[in-house]
């Protein structure tokens, strides 16, 4: 069994509070919370953060997303009628962010994302991209185990 080695917003609280102020922001900003939770969820399959796929899905069921889009979520690429055009760029938007050091964000992608997106929809979303990927870096670092 793995244990938890450390509560981040224990040992160092001004740094959990900093990266929670950019969680609340990331929620008052125009895109839908239905679609970051996709954002969110995504990120997290990818990091392989176990806590914040169970917080996200669970999120996500609350907000009355069915259990056939969350299950194939993954593999998203291979369905055509279950995401939007929207939440089909945010998704390649969040793949390309997060695995940013596979050569970056393609203009493809950016192009795709900014043509269903206004500025400040994309910032949004970069910045919600970015904070879960920290949150998954504490998470997965301190073996953060998920909640019932």
């Amino acid at each position: 069994m793995v244990s938890e080695r450390m509560v981040v917003a224990s040992a160092f609280p001004e740094g959990f509070r900093a990266v929670l102020g950019l969680e609340k922001a990331v929620h008052t900003g125009p895109v839908d919370d239905r679609l970051i939770t996709l954002v969110k969820l995504r990120a997290s399959q990818i990091n392989g953060c176990a806590y914040c796929m169970n917080m996200h899905a669970g999120e996500a069921r609350a907000a009355g997303e069915s259990n056939r889009r969350l299950d194939v979520l993954r593999a998203w690429r291979e369905v055509d009628d279950l995401y939007s055009e929207r939440e089909r760029a945010a998704l390649a938007l969040t793949e390309e962010v997060t695995l940013i050091s596979h050569g970056g964000v393609s203009d493809e992608v950016w192009d795709a994302a900014s043509a269903v997106f206004d500025a400040t929809e994309m910032a949004q979303l970069l910045t919600a991209i970015a904070t879960i990927n920290v949150w998954n870096r504490l998470a997965i670092s301190t073996h953060q185990q998920p909640e019932d």
